[in-house]
């Protein structure tokens, strides 16, 4: 088996995802046969740095040893249930450990991050409805990314998924994000969403957030001041404060969860990508005692959350988020990427010298560099990354913004040589 063996039957068969499939008719598919570590092998015997972990979702390094033996211990007693009316170990204990560290009471389950946002949404809006009251509007920043089904969509702000849709949208509103981690930008932001909380209040279910870092949106970043106020105008206006993590929680802002830098506590957190430690399909929506009993009633009430997915709670995919966290204990994960992190800090300052860099970002182990001096046409992301696939790295700009985001097994050797490598090739350009 070849590269382009595979490739030829994969195209005429498969539709990938956020592609434009005709650009494959010069940009060739690469086919990966095996992976290990922080590296993809392909079928001709190139090796590649997963530097953004596989869309954000692994932590610890593919063929991670034990993260394989867990699920695999799980494949010999239980692969999955319905979870209506049954439960399983895995998941009792996975619901255990995440309350614990998010400090609220229960679990949801669904099985990827724009499923748990969904739930999120409706949950939020059912809560209002039980109380006899119909609030059908969501608030969302600017510039925002929450997904691809249709709620999860319609709470985003990134107009080249959104606006083809538009006709067959919820309803939602869009507050300005902070424009940078300045005081005064958070300030100007806190006002606008203040004012549009005065106005619609009594229509406002929830007011969602990426907490810290628009990932999708072009690796924005903000300070964790505009969350902790955002979150006092949601109590002081009765509105939900939903955490989508899906991104940013497990670690990769620095903290565990990135709204902890707030100081805050939200009514709902959404779970997913590293979740797993990018193994297996599994998302949570975690939320309050209180809301959990605005449902809980008797049967002919007719106020029971009735959503449900075929593959909630696998119990493959439960063994997997058990085995990441066991991960995060027993290595002291937090405290050892701190000094990557500083590391990071430390390499980027290079790249402010560059005259077609922009600006500079980094919150955690996620970094962006903003280019200009590019056309949108041009598509230079493209060829920062056939250039950086040539070099033996992958990664996936969006737009002018180069990020990185890579497994946290990454050495300080494999970072100098990732971070050195980016800056040769928009040195080049």
């Amino acid at each position: 088996m070849t590269n382009s063996d595979l490739m030829v039957r994969d195209l005429a068969h498969i539709w990938h995802p956020c592609t434009q499939m005709k650009d494959h008719e010069a940009i060739p598919l690469i086919p990966i046969k095996e992976a290990k570590g922080i590296y993809l092998y392909d079928f001709d015997g190139n090796r590649y740095m997963d530097a953004i972990s596989s869309w954000w979702v692994n932590l610890f390094g593919h063929r991670n040893e034990y993260i394989n033996k867990r699920i695999k211990e799980q494949l010999q007693t239980l692969e999955h249930v319905i979870f209506a009316g049954f439960t399983h170990e895995q998941i009792v204990r996975l619901s255990e450990r995440i309350c614990e560290l998010t400090g609220l009471q229960k679990c949801f389950y669904a099985d990827n991050g724009s499923s748990a946002v969904e739930v999120a949404l409706k949950m939020s809006f059912h809560y209002f409805k039980n109380e006899g009251k119909t609030k059908p509007y969501f608030v969302s920043l600017t510039n925002s990314y929450h997904g691809e089904t249709l709620g999860a969509l319609a709470v985003g702000d990134v107009e080249l998924y959104k606006d083809t849709y538009k006709e067959i949208m919820i309803q939602t509103l869009q507050t300005p994000v902070p424009k940078d981690r300045s005081k005064e930008a958070t300030e100007e932001a806190i006002r606008a969403l203040k004012t549009l909380f005065e106005k619609y209040h009594d229509k406002i279910s929830a007011f969602i957030v990426e907490p810290l870092v628009q990932c999708a949106g072009y690796m924005h970043m903000y300070s964790p001041s505009y969350l902790k106020s955002a979150k006092e105008l949601c109590e002081e206006y009765g509105i939900f404060f939903i955490a989508d993590e899906i991104a940013v929680g497990f670690g990769r802002t620095g903290t565990m969860f990135a709204y902890e830098q707030a100081g805050i506590k939200p009514d709902f957190i959404c779970l997913s990508k590293g979740l797993t430690g990018g193994y297996l399909p599994l998302s949570i929506v975690v939320t309050t005692d209180e809301v959990y009993q605005r449902f809980y009633c008797d049967y002919n009430e007719f106020k029971a959350f009735l959503h449900s997915h075929s593959y909630t709670g696998n119990a493959l995919a439960c063994a997997a988020a058990n085995a990441t966290l066991d991960i995060f204990e027993q290595d002291k994960v937090l405290e050892k990427n701190r000094e990557k992190i500083a590391f990071i800090a430390k390499e980027l300052q290079k790249f402010k010298d560059l005259a077609n860099v922009k600006e500079v970002r980094q919150t955690g182990m996620i970094a962006a560099i903003e280019l200009q001096g590019y056309d949108f046409s041009e598509r230079v992301g493209l060829q920062i990354n056939q250039k950086a696939l040539q070099r033996g790295i992958f990664i996936r700009p969006l737009g002018n913004v180069v990020y990185f985001m890579p497994p946290y097994v990454i050495t300080f050797d494999e970072l100098k040589f990732l971070i050195d490598t980016i800056f040769d090739i928009l040195k080049e350009l």
